[in-house]
């Protein structure tokens, strides 16, 4: 079994996996035989409020290897603090100001962006990078660390 990861999913790894594959936008986890079942059931409590999974082909970077199915989280409007389309901004007075179960929403940001840095150093995500330095500016403006 596979899961496509983005977001925390690929910063925070915090379930057993036997290999992991990066592309453009996330990566993806091969599970080890046997720990399926406890791995999704791990996942689904940790990605619960407002994500499903679905079932999608992950198109490799390296065109060696053929596409296959992956199961993948994804986010719906349904989910409590979902903001919509929102300017640039707003987001980033969201983000800011959110703290969930696992921790600040600024850190959930910042991790994200340096992560794709490293992954795919090669491309930018200009939304990504513009939110994160939206967020900096306000935290430096308030007088606020990075870190909370």
């Amino acid at each position: 079994m596979w899961i496509f990861g983005y977001g925390s999913l690929i910063w925070k790894v915090d379930f057993p996996y036997q290999e992991k594959l990066g592309l453009v936008w996330g990566v993806v986890y091969k599970l080890p035989d046997g720990k399926e079942e406890e791995v999704k059931e791990y996942l689904d409590l940790r990605e619960k409020d407002g994500y499903r999974t679905i079932t999608v082909t992950f198109y490799p970077k390296d065109t060696s290897i053929d596409p296959f199915p992956v199961m993948q989280y994804i986010g719906t409007c349904d989910n409590p603090n979902y903001l919509g389309p929102a300017p640039l901004e707003d987001m980033a007075l969201q983000i800011l100001n959110a703290v969930g179960q696992s921790g600040r929403n600024t850190e959930y940001l910042f991790e994200l962006a340096d992560s794709l840095r490293k992954i795919v150093p090669e491309d930018t995500d200009e939304h990504l990078f513009s939110l994160e330095k939206m967020v900096k500016e306000l935290l430096e403006r308030n007088g606020k660390s990075n870190c909370i």
